[in-house]
C-alpha cells in the first residue's frame, strides 16, 4: 500500500450496495476502502481504530441523518472531507448539506467512474460538484418566477419590481405600453391588490416566502 493512499469510508444503509462499493475499490491504488457502514453511529464507533480521509455519506439515513452527521464528523477530525449523496436532486437538501460543511454532493446511483471522478475532483479542488447538482444550484439563483403567473407576467414583474415604468418595460420587452398595462392589470387581479404600492408589497412577501422555502 502506498503511503499517500487515501482512506475512504462509506455510509449507506442500502445493504445491496455493500458488495458493489467493495468491488469498486478492488485493485485501486489511489484510494483504500476504510469500510462500508450502515449508520453514522457505526462509523463513529470505529474512528479510534483508523480514521478515514474522506467520508461518502447518504444524506437521508435513519437515526442521525448524513447531513446531521457532518457536525459529528468534523468534531472528530476537522480536516476530513465529506461527500454527501442522495437519490434526490433536491436543492433544499443540497443547500442544507453545503450549509453544514459538505465538500460535495453526488446523485445516486453512482457508477465507479463517477465516484472516482468525484474523489479526484475533491483532491484537486477541495470540492466535488456534478453537472446536474451545479445546474440545480445555478437555477435557484437565476430569474425568480412565480407559478401563479405566466411567463410574460413574470418578465414584467421582474422589471416592475426593479422600478421600471410602463414605457420602460414596453421598450425592454418590445411590446406596446397598452400590452404592459393589460398584463399589469392581470397581475393586480391575481395578487388581489388595487395599487402599485400594494402590488410591490405583496410581491416582496411572495419573494421572501419563496426564498425561505428554497
Amino acid at each position: 500500500m502506498k503511503t499517500n493512499t487515501l482512506k475512504i469510508a462509506i455510509i449507506d444503509n442500502d445493504e445491496a450496495l455493500d458488495p458493489i462499493y467493495r468491488l469498486y475499490f478492488n485493485d485501486e491504488a489511489t484510494y483504500e476502502l476504510h469500510g462500508v457502514y450502515k449508520s453514522v453511529h457505526e462509523l463513529l464507533s470505529n474512528f479510534g481504530r483508523c480514521t478515514p480521509d474522506v467520508i461518502l455519506c447518504e444524506a437521508q439515513l435513519n437515526g442521525i441523518s448524513g447531513i446531521d452527521g457532518l457536525d459529528y464528523f468534523y468534531k472528530k477530525n476537522e480536516d476530513l472531507k465529506v461527500l454527501m449523496m442522495s437519490q434526490k436532486n433536491d436543492f433544499k437538501l443540497i443547500k442544507e448539506a453545503f450549509r453544514k460543511g459538505a465538500n460535495g454532493f453526488l446523485i445516486k446511483p453512482l457508477t465507479k467512474e463517477r465516484l472516482f471522478s468525484a474523489l479526484d475532483a475533491l483532491g484537486q479542488h477541495g470540492v466535488a460538484l456534478e453537472l446536474d447538482v451545479a445546474k440545480k444550484i445555478i437555477s435557484s439563483f437565476q430569474t425568480k418566477g412565480y407559478d401563479s403567473f405566466s411567463r410574460k407576467e413574470n418578465e414584467i414583474i421582474e422589471l416592475f419590481t426593479q422600478g421600471f415604468t410602463y414605457k420602460m418595460i414596453a421598450d425592454k420587452l418590445c411590446v406596446s405600453a397598452s400590452a404592459v398595462n393589460f398584463h399589469i392589470q392581470n397581475i393586480y387581479v391575481k395578487l388581489n391588490v388595487n395599487s402599485k404600492s400594494e402590488a410591490l408589497k405583496k410581491l416582496k412577501e411572495m419573494e421572501i416566502r419563496q426564498l425561505n422555502a428554497a
